[in-house]
């Protein structure tokens, strides 16, 4: 584990500009500091997790988490909820944006499909506590399954199994807007589905 949660929260401005607009600026600031707070304990409490795992909880899974279960405690769930889903909506928009740009630049989109085998084993396999079905994959086209993801088991074992779906969401931001580039996905694991089905390919 890297950073403190002092470090990591800093990063996590998009978050806390939701909670100012929703909750009022005083209020939110409470919240704010009992979050980092619930942080520094997540992370003592699954300190000896891999390197790999650590890199999904530790600035994505366990934030997220510590953020929405100290509002969920005063403001309530549906509260909660929303405030980390509009986060996430506009975080991860504005990522498809600068990844769309990106797309534009010639031969950028043979060179996207094709890092993603790698990108995939390294980021998202098992090292990173991920089960995976990988697949032989034609020339422009990308197709991976997931069987079992640390988004649901950390954010079940913290108590918010349903913050799950949000992250599942942020695929189809990211990625199912780009130029010329088609993503494809039938369901998640984080809303009910068997497998995590990932295809992409140039069109």
């Amino acid at each position: 584990m890297g950073n403190s949660a002092e470090q990591i929260m800093k990063k996590k401005a998009f978050i806390k500009a939701e909670m100012d607009t929703v909750l009022g600026y005083e209020e939110s600031n409470i919240l704010w500091e009992q979050s980092k707070r619930r942080l520094s304990e997540i992370h003592k409490k699954y300190e000896s997790l891999p390197e790999g795992v650590h890199a999904h909880t530790d600035y994505f899974i366990f934030p997220s988490g510590a953020v929405y279960l100290t509002i969920k405690e005063r403001a309530g769930e549906e509260i909660a909820f929303r405030i980390i889903e509009n986060a996430a909506i506009k975080a991860s928009g504005e990522a498809g944006k600068k990844l769309a740009s990106l797309m534009r630049i010639p031969g950028m989109k043979s060179l996207f499909i094709k890092a993603w085998d790698s990108i995939t084993k390294k980021k998202f396999g098992s090292n990173s506590g991920f089960e995976n079905i990988f697949y032989d994959n034609p020339k422009g086209e990308y197709k991976m399954d997931i069987v079992s993801c640390p988004y649901c088991k950390y954010f079940t074992e913290l108590g918010c199994p349903e913050l799950t779906k949000v992250f599942c969401a942020n695929d189809n931001r990211v990625y199912g807007n780009l130029p010329g580039i088609e993503f494809r996905r039938k369901g998640t694991l984080g809303n009910g589905a068997e497998l995590c089905d990932f295809y992409i390919r140039k069109v």
